[in-house]
């Protein structure tokens, strides 16, 4: 007679080989998984290891050739814009040691800085764009007419061109009474700042930072294409990232009406940037345009030829 003791033991021992059935079959089947994925591992950190290296060898060149641009931009500048006036602005977003760099180029090149204005957070805030528009339509210099419709950027742009920009003789758009009075409305307003005398200029540098906001971005840009219906020549300088959509230097090349006035820069806290924005205007005082720069929507570095 069959026990029940012998009926637990029987199942336990089913029950036993099927539990070593299953560990010496995963076993056979994890051996070459696990042998696979070491070697996925393997190549995968080699790859890594490659990569970085190759990252490493192509900041060092950058570094490099940004080293030799700063070496030679003195030398590369001298005497390309002798007896030009320039107007200097700066966004809320840029860096002062950009400008300053710049400012100090341009000095090389034989140019004359005019103004430096500081433009505050306040000229691109979209929540004050009536009140710029007020203090433009309220000051405008006699003679002067702002568009009939349009966006902050441009208007400011107009009205910033009729006390700041001179004509191809050199000839100041307003009276030293005129510009005075728009300037100073400008800055009780809280939309500029200027950095010691100010007086009228044919050129214009536009310095900013890198991504900021895309609807801030837009009124800077539509500033510079309306800066350069009556200048001779603009430039936007923008940090790393300004190219994108977020930055006033990619939201100047995504427009073909913009992009093919004004010249810009996506490196300026770089020597061979603020090199190439010099250079970009003597080119556009030439009559030429540019994208220069380290991003992909740049032509080049920065300019083959100074024209002018």
């Amino acid at each position: 007679m069959i026990s029940m003791r012998y009926h637990i033991v029987s199942i336990a021992a089913v029950f036993l080989a099927l539990a070593l059935g299953i560990v010496l079959g995963a076993t056979k089947i994890s051996s070459p998984l696990v042998v696979g994925l070491q070697g996925d591992k393997t190549s995968l950190t080699e790859e890594r290891d490659q990569l970085a290296g190759d990252n490493k060898d192509l900041s060092d060149r950058v570094a490099s050739d940004d080293a030799f641009a700063g070496s030679v931009s003195a030398l590369a500048v001298r005497g390309t814009l002798p007896g030009a006036t320039v107007v200097v602005l700066s966004s809320a977003g840029a860096t002062p040691a950009d400008r300053d760099a710049v400012v100090d180029l341009l000095s090389k090149s034989g140019a004359k800085v005019t103004a430096q204005l500081q433009l505050t957070q306040d000229f691109t805030d979209p929540n004050r764009a009536d009140d710029l528009t007020n203090v433009a339509a309220q000051n405008l210099p006699a003679g002067a007419k702002l568009p009939t419709s349009g966006d902050t950027g441009t208007i400011a742009g107009v009205f910033l061109s009729s006390v700041l920009i001179t004509d191809k003789a050199g000839a100041a758009p307003a009276t030293a009474a005129e510009a005075t009075a728009a300037l100073s409305a400008l800055s009780s307003g809280g939309f500029v700042t200027a950095d010691g005398a100010v007086a009228p200029g044919r050129l214009v540098v536009l310095v900013t930072g890198g991504a900021t906001d895309s609807d801030q971005a837009s009124v800077l840009a539509d500033l510079a294409a309306a800066l350069k219906q009556q200048a001779g020549g603009v430039v936007v300088a923008g940090r790393t990232g300004s190219e994108g959509s977020e930055g006033v230097v990619g939201v100047v090349r995504a427009d073909p009406a913009a992009g093919n006035a004004v010249s810009t820069v996506d490196d300026v806290e770089r020597s061979s940037g603020r090199l190439a924005t010099v250079l970009a205007l003597v080119e556009q005082n030439g009559g030429g345009v540019g994208r220069y720069g380290m991003a992909d929507t740049a032509q080049a570095q920065v300019p083959a030829l100074a024209v002018g």
